[in-house]
């Protein structure tokens, strides 16, 4: 347990310190937010949404998704081509711990992340919620991002640490828009719309704008997320594994 709170530590450290986390997980969601919600009327309703607070929920997402992503994804290509996960075979960590300790250690900060958003929101743009819709909107994208924790580990599973980054930042950055979460859906071709509802970017925020309409969160939405959860740690895990036969 010591060693795996120590390793926890050191993760949440090695995060904070890459400027690419920093970018995508803070500067990028708050200046896209100040910059959406004083362009167009916070007032605005976005399905019965007002505009501010719905777009304080995508960009959260965003954070979260830009966060994850990227950093899983850069850090597991790094250490695998350094050689770190062999070495670690050889220490008296236990298995699983390796693994374990980024997902923590990102979870921890992503938690940080939601909570600066939500401060921001109702601070500087008078967002208001009741207390349970902070707190469900907080749990469901703190929970809600595995599936991108997955990814990351999957991307992770490339040999080439470039080939990584721009993978990463392509995905990220087309998950996103194609999901709405710069833009609702609702202002989209109709064929982009069908494409949306299949993509985690837009069922991970979707769960979140269902909670401040005060609906429930979607079961369909709770099923594709599970199955891309599932799909990209089965695929990740077989990537391990033939990488470690070669």
């Amino acid at each position: 347990m010591n060693a795996a709170l120590a390793q926890c530590k050191a993760e949440i450290l090695r995060t904070l310190r890459n400027r690419k986390f920093v970018v995508m997980a803070l500067l990028m969601p708050v200046i896209f937010y100040f910059i959406f919600t004083s362009t167009i009327d916070g007032n605005t309703e976005i399905g019965g949404i007002q505009w501010k607070a719905y777009y304080l929920m995508s960009m959260t997402v965003f954070g979260i998704i830009g966060g994850s992503l990227n950093t899983i994804s850069i850090r597991f290509a790094q250490e695998r081509k350094q050689g770190w996960v062999q070495l670690l075979k050889i220490t008296p960590l236990p298995s699983g711990t390796y693994v374990f300790s980024k997902i923590a250690a990102q979870s921890i900060l992503n938690l940080g992340v939601i909570v600066l958003m939500f401060i921001i929101g109702s601070v500087f743009k008078g967002v208001q919620l009741s207390f349970v819709q902070w707190m469900l909107c907080g749990l469901w994208i703190w929970i809600g991002v595995l599936p991108f924790l997955a990814l990351g580990t999957l991307i992770g599973t490339i040999r080439s640490v470039e080939i990584v980054q721009v993978v990463s930042q392509v995905l990220f950055m087309g998950m996103s828009a194609l999901g709405g979460l710069w833009m609702p859906i609702q202002t989209m071709p109709s064929v982009m719309q069908h494409i949306a509802q299949w993509l985690p970017s837009y069922r991970y925020g979707q769960g979140a704008w269902n909670i401040i309409a005060g609906s429930a969160v979607d079961w369909t939405g709770i099923v594709v997320l599970a199955a891309y959860v599932v799909v990209f740690m089965i695929l990740s895990s077989y990537m391990i594994k033939r990488q470690e036969a070669v």
